[in-house]
């Protein structure tokens, strides 16, 4: 192997160092990545005039190991999940440990993660290397692990969590209200709910990312719009998100309640009475249908065990898929996924005068970073580039649009509630400086027989409050119009995030032991 000259190695070191460091802050900043080599060269600037690695600074021979090693590799661990997220969520981390990883789609982000991986132990040896060759930095470095440790936001959100164990706040689980259905429908409504793969809100704004959002602007024209909803911690994953508005309440992981650590949960939310075991009481059939496999991040636990008859995904249904090949890496394509709850709503139909049907389908084509748009938008929209977000958001709105055209032309959609809505806001895409610098809200639109037609509802209110609005929408009506942290949005008392403001629930939820305690009593 060839050895690099004593002056060669030494700015090699130093120049990776600085690139390192640049990554760090323009990620931190959330700018352009090509003003890492401004800060690079910054650092190397500096470098030079402080000697740093010369080897007139070297004093011993002792191969010492840094005590910032295991510091640093941590916050390599935090940039690799701010570069495959945008926003560190801890509880999402948490939860897909605890209810499973497998069948995911992301085998871009297990590529990247060696990259990461490779990119860090070069690091770790260059710092190693600058440390034993410089007795100046042996000292800095041991001041910095400290830095290092305390300034890591991955750290600092577990800290927060293990302070709920000792705090042990009970906030929330006083604002907690069990769901009481005070009268019924006299005909009970089909409902068709569509969770739309962090197609946010904000997309909507022309001026900023064009008519992404049109489609879905058109249908918003046909029922009422929710406006203002913003996102709670621990609701910003699809599965945290089906929760939130199924369920009312933030998806705070199991932790430590889940006693077998190192099994996948067999129950999500046992003691949570959420949407489902509502209108399995009322005699509904329930269907929940999507793209990617039910057993990531613990779909099918959740849906089967708050009143499904059937979770669908991947497994049950790539064998219908023409031709079999016509799949992406989490599994079939919105185009093939729409036909499909097309067929099932066909049958569901036919059997609804004696049994009213609740239909329930997550669309992929939008998934950060960069989606996964159907054949059929390639066609209706042209090529698209691989990258733009943008693309795959316009290519949801279209899709869904002429989804339910189709059944609306066919009659299958009368005495039907159509629910329109985002999982969650957007992780890490191609718009993600103008989405960060945006007022960020979710979608939220019902269309059907008693919703009025073009009105819009501005709420300060997060996705929990869809929970009681459904139902109300439904003609349930409820107790106090609340359940579990939500909020009717058609009522005039407030949200908890008009009564109180996001910040301030954010924060007792990082304190707060008794809801989680609640939500998950009796899970193994």
């Amino acid at each position: 192997m060839m050895k690099l000259p004593p002056t060669a190695l030494r700015w090699s070191v130093l120049t990776y160092l600085g690139l390192c460091l640049g990554y760090l802050f323009t990620t931190l900043t959330v700018i352009s990545h090509w003003f890492l080599l401004p800060v690079a060269a910054v650092w190397v600037a500096i470098a030079w005039f402080f000697r740093w690695g010369h080897p007139a600074q070297r004093t011993s021979t002792r191969r010492v190991l840094p005590w910032s090693s295991i510091p640093l590799a941590l916050w390599w661990v935090y940039l690799y999940l701010d570069d495959s997220f945008g926003k560190v969520d801890l509880g999402a981390v948490i939860f897909h440990l605890q209810a499973g990883m497998t069948e995911h789609g992301g085998e871009g982000r297990v590529i990247a993660a060696v990259i990461f991986t490779l990119c860090a132990i070069v690091m770790l040896m260059a710092f190693t290397w600058l440390v034993r060759t410089d007795h100046r930095w042996r000292l800095w470095e041991r001041v910095g692990a400290i830095f290092l440790l305390a300034f890591n936001p991955l750290l600092f959100g577990l800290s927060q969590r293990g302070a709920s164990v000792v705090t042990e706040g009970d906030w929330l689980r006083d604002h907690y209200r069990v769901p009481s259905i005070e009268s019924e429908p006299q005909t009970r409504p089909n409902l068709i709910y569509l969770y739309l793969e962090s197609t946010e809100r904000t997309y909507a704004d022309r001026d900023t990312f064009g008519d992404a959002y049109e489609d879905l602007a058109a249908l918003g024209k046909r029922g009422t719009v929710f406006e203002g909803l913003k996102q709670l911690d621990n609701t910003g994953w699809t599965t945290a998100g089906m929760v939130a508005t199924q369920c009312g309440v933030p998806l705070i992981p199991a932790g430590l309640k889940h006693d077998n650590q190192f099994e996948p949960l067999e129950e999500v939310l046992p003691h949570t009475q959420c949407l489902g075991d509502i209108l399995n009481a009322q005699g509904y059939d329930l269907t929940y249908m999507g793209g990617a496999s039910t057993r990531f991040a613990g779909k099918k636990v959740f849906y089967e065990g708050h009143g499904f008859d059937r979770a669908l995904g991947r497994d049950e249904l790539e064998d219908q898929v023409t031709p079999p090949d016509y799949l992406n890496d989490w599994g079939l394509y919105d185009d093939t996924l729409l036909d499909m709850a097309t067929e099932r709503i066909r049958k569901l139909a036919e059997n609804d005068e004696r049994q009213p049907y609740a239909m329930f389908a997550l669309t992929l084509a939008a998934h950060p970073p960069f989606g996964n748009p159907a054949q059929a938008c390639l066609e209706n929209q042209g090529k698209f580039d691989g990258v733009d977000i943008l693309y795959s958001v316009k290519c949801t709105g279209w899709l869904v649009r002429r989804f339910l055209q189709r059944l609306d032309e066919e009659g299958l959609l009368d005495n039907t509630l159509v629910v329109i809505s985002s999982d969650h806001l957007s992780m890490k895409n191609s718009e993600w400086p103008q989405l960060v610098d945006a007022e960020r809200e979710n979608t939220f639109m019902m269309l059907g027989e008693g919703v009025p037609a073009g009105k819009r509802i501005r709420r300060q209110g997060s996705m929990v409050d869809v929970y009681p609005t459904v139902l109300e929408a439904m003609g349930f009506t409820l107790d106090a119009r609340a359940a579990g942290l939500g909020r009717s949005l058609f009522a005039k008392d407030p949200t908890l995030v008009e009564e109180y403001g996001l910040e301030t629930i954010n924060g007792h939820m990082a304190e707060e032991d008794a809801l989680q305690t609640y939500m998950w009593k009796g899970v193994n």
